[in-house]
């Protein structure tokens, strides 16, 4: 997969100091996100003012979405959901799965929830323990996929028949069918060699999604079969891609200071104990966002 010659796009700051920004959606007319590190969820708008409109884990490795009715769900140890007085309560029962910790989220147009957990940062060589979880609308859980290489985000296309998860540690998109029932089939690969983190699709068919290592800060838009359409040069690494914005062109980056050459409690605790490097960037995308989230 070559991105020599794909087009050039500009990224312009729209919010700065986060520990660490993930998760992002386009939510009534602003870009939420999950700050990771703080246990906020905060909420800017197209001008970059922001402000915290929700709390979760205060960890990391946690997510948001919303259900067809507008309740939030939040991922952590389990999935809880917000009611309208702002209870949290627990939205379904995870404990069966044998997975500590549930990461991403995507909820599709017919309301059927997907998680991932199972990111080890040393599984072993070659072992891929991560999973796919799916909550149908009447909170019934099964697993519906296995032997992911730490799994981050997914998204669905507008036809609720393709889910696209971000393998990290394999360095590739994984494309499977939806069934009629939510269960997943045909597990192919998408697109190889890439640095794919959270993820979104657009009206063209394509996945914006970290086009390269960590190293080279490259964020593309990728074809199935891992063409580079378009591409983003950023100073610093993308946690996940999100468009918005009200013809839903804007494309949001979620960026931090993730350094390859420390180890992970190392970044963690620069990230979160400060100076908080973390940004949300915005570029003009050449098509809008489709499909879930």
């Amino acid at each position: 997969m070559s991105s020599q010659e794909s087009a050039v796009l500009e990224a312009q700051t729209l919010l700065s100091g986060l520990a660490i920004g993930e998760s992002p959606r386009w939510h009534e007319g602003r870009l939420w996100l999950a700050h990771w590190g703080t246990g906020e969820i905060v909420a800017v708008d197209l001008g970059g003012r922001s402000e915290v409109v929700g709390q979760g884990p205060p960890g990391l490795g946690w997510s948001i979405d919303w259900l067809p009715d507008g309740r939030l769900l939040v991922t952590g140890e389990g999935l809880m959901r917000r009611e309208p007085d702002g209870s949290m309560v627990e939205h379904a029962d995870l404990g069966g799965l044998g997975v500590d910790g549930f990461n991403e989220i995507v909820v599709d147009g017919r309301g059927n929830v997907y998680v991932n957990g199972g990111c080890d940062f040393d599984p072993g060589e070659g072992n891929a323990p991560g999973i796919i979880a799916l909550v149908m609308p009447d909170g019934s859980v099964r697993q519906v996929a296995d032997g992911i290489a730490f799994p981050n985000g997914m998204a669905v296309t507008p036809d609720n028949a393709t889910l696209i998860i971000a393998e990290s540690f394999a360095a590739r998109l994984t494309a499977f069918d939806i069934a009629a029932d939510g269960s997943l089939s045909n597990r192919r690969v998408w697109a190889d060699g890439v640095g794919p983190d959270g993820i979104c699709v657009d009206a063209g068919g394509a996945v914006w999604t970290g086009v390269a290592a960590f190293g080279e800060n490259l964020v593309g838009r990728v074809r199935d079969g891992g063409e580079v359409l378009e591409r983003v040069k950023l100073d610093m690494p993308c946690f996940a891609c999100m468009l918005g914005g009200e013809d839903r062109q804007t494309l949001f980056m979620l960026t931090a200071d993730w350094r390859m050459t420390d180890g992970f409690a190392e970044n963690i605790a620069r990230l979160t104990e400060g100076p908080r490097t973390g940004q949300v960037l915005t570029a003009r995308a050449p098509a809008p966002g489709v499909g879930w989230p």
